[in-house]
């Protein structure tokens, strides 16, 4: 483990989280609130700033933007992340501003069209907490990755929060990184993570293999990414599957 700060994160969101998000070390629910001990919660820290843009902006000036034989959504995104995109040391606004991104990306309205009648709005709220805690990896421009906390392995973190199964747990991963990803929804998806400093990236197939996804600034180096991910992943995600209250069938 290494780490650069120690400083409590707290933040209170808009909506409570569920109370057994306290199952992994160093996090506390009370409620809307949430505080983070990095030392204890982090399996690296190194980095504490992160890039971030006013979810305000995004909904105003870029969602409804339309991509043309000229300029690619990515190069719309781009071009208002280096315009809006501010540096900040505050954790507690990158949690808040990821909050609004996947309370968006995450919206009920989406169920209807999942072709997957086993995920319910719950479901759809497991994602928007995991995928708010995600929010605080990091990955360098070199390819290096900076932070890891235990959301990093989504299937692991969510069973040991939310009691899941194998099976049900990578079933929420495939709606989290596959099951949602057409090209409309990729779309929605790159312009809402201009808010989070860059584009959500993938380490593992369609089929979940606990390879993670993180926000990378674009122009990150994905082989050294894919090459620091293999080497640190299996003995993390045992100390995540730790914390199982009770065996998961």
């Amino acid at each position: 483990m290494t780490t650069i700060d120690t400083t409590a994160i707290t933040v209170e969101l808009p909506q409570a989280f569920d109370e057994r998000w306290s199952r992994l070390p160093g996090i506390q629910v009370d409620g809307r609130r949430i505080t983070i001990d990095p030392a204890e919660y982090f399996f690296r820290f190194e980095s504490h700033t992160w890039l971030v843009a006013e979810w305000g902006l995004v909904k105003s000036q870029l969602l409804d933007v339309e991509e043309t034989t000229e300029s690619a959504v990515e190069q719309l995104a781009l071009d208002f992340i280096k315009a809006h995109g501010e540096s900040t040391p505050d954790a507690a606004r990158v949690l808040a501003t990821a909050y609004e991104v996947y309370a968006y990306l995450f919206r009920d309205e989406h169920l209807a069209g999942l072709g997957l009648p086993q995920i319910t709005a719950d479901h759809l709220r497991m994602l928007r907490e995991a995928a708010t805690l995600m929010a605080l990896n990091k990955v360098e421009l070199d390819g290096h990755i900076s932070n890891v906390g235990p959301c990093w392995f989504f299937p692991a973190a969510t069973s040991v929060v939310f009691d899941l199964d194998d099976e049900m747990g990578g079933m929420l991963d495939e709606v989290y990184h596959g099951g949602w990803f057409n090209e409309h929804r990729r779309i929605e998806s790159i312009k809402a993570h201009a808010a989070l400093g860059g584009r959500l990236v993938h380490g593992c197939q369609s089929v979940p293999d606990q390879s993670g996804g993180v926000v990378a600034p674009y122009g990150a180096s994905m082989a050294a990414f894919r090459d620091d991910l293999a080497a640190f992943k299996a003995g993390w995600i045992e100390q995540v599957y730790a914390h199982r209250v009770s065996p998961a069938a």
